[in-house]
């Protein structure tokens, strides 16, 4: 039996839509005996609003088997003073860390969601302000370094944006907490208890998923749903172990695989 880290977002749901199957999917999955750890970037709820949605969604899990860029955050900056451009619903989640709005030991930059809270969160006035913490010396982390993500509306550029303006006027690299982190790949595994070459990565975004989990020795499966677009793995120079059309059938395919 595998150790299996199932992406969110784009995987078993978009824009809060479950993808069809995804929940049965699951289920057969740990029949299976296979075990499952959700690694989301999810940066606008908190781990438990995110697992309830799950859980309404048909999907069975535990809040502590949902792995989530926050709580990462947390772990990484408690102690210190930062200034954090974040939606506000994950505010409680940084747990241990000094938040401020000047003098600022680091900057950490969340993601966009599809409100207009994210127009007040990224304003011109507030990444001016990031900037300047930056050049008075503070470091930049970032929940996660996302180009766009998948809506039912269409692609809608995300946070990662942001993030490289921020690296390119204070010329300095930003520390991605989320995937493709190492430290959250390496906490995936821990909790599982798992080898990274023994262990699949499934994911919707050839970039973050599929190469990060590559870049960790893991192997990898790749969904059409979400960012999935064909022409950029045709032309792009990262292959999955496997693509398959959605979460649903990654139960057979498994079986077939011998998995």
């Amino acid at each position: 039996m595998a150790a299996i880290l199932l992406d969110v977002d784009g995987v078993l749901h978009v824009s809060r839509e479950p993808i069809a199957g995804g929940a049965e999917a699951v289920n057969r999955l740990r029949q299976a005996g296979h075990r499952l750890r959700f690694v989301s970037n999810n940066t606008t709820q908190t781990r438990a609003a995110l697992a309830e949605e799950l859980r309404g969604m048909g999907i069975e899990l535990d809040d502590e088997e949902l792995q989530t860029t926050p709580r990462a955050a947390a772990g990484a900056l408690a102690g210190r003073r930062v200034l954090a451009l974040t939606m506000h619903a994950i505010v409680g989640e940084f747990e241990g860390v000094e938040l401020v709005g000047e003098d600022a030991e680091a900057v950490l930059v969340g993601g966009a969601d599809e409100t207009p809270e994210t127009n007040r969160v990224f304003s011109y006035m507030n990444l001016g302000r990031a900037f300047h913490e930056l050049e008075a010396g503070a470091e930049l982390y970032c929940l996660h370094k996302n180009r766009w993500w998948q809506t039912k509306q269409g692609p809608l550029l995300d946070a990662g944006a942001f993030v490289a303006g921020l690296e390119y006027a204070a010329d300095i690299d930003a520390t991605v907490l989320g995937k493709p982190s190492t430290p959250y790949f390496e906490a995936a595994l821990e909790a599982l208890d798992a080898d990274a070459n023994m262990t699949w990565m499934v994911g919707d975004d050839i970039e973050t998923d599929i190469a990060g989990g590559q870049a960790h020795g893991m192997k990898t499966v790749l969904v059409r749903t979400g960012k999935f677009r064909p022409d950029t793995v045709e032309r792009g120079t990262v292959r999955p172990d496997g693509i398959i059309s959605s979460i649903a059938q990654l139960p057979d395919w498994l079986e077939e695989n011998r998995i």
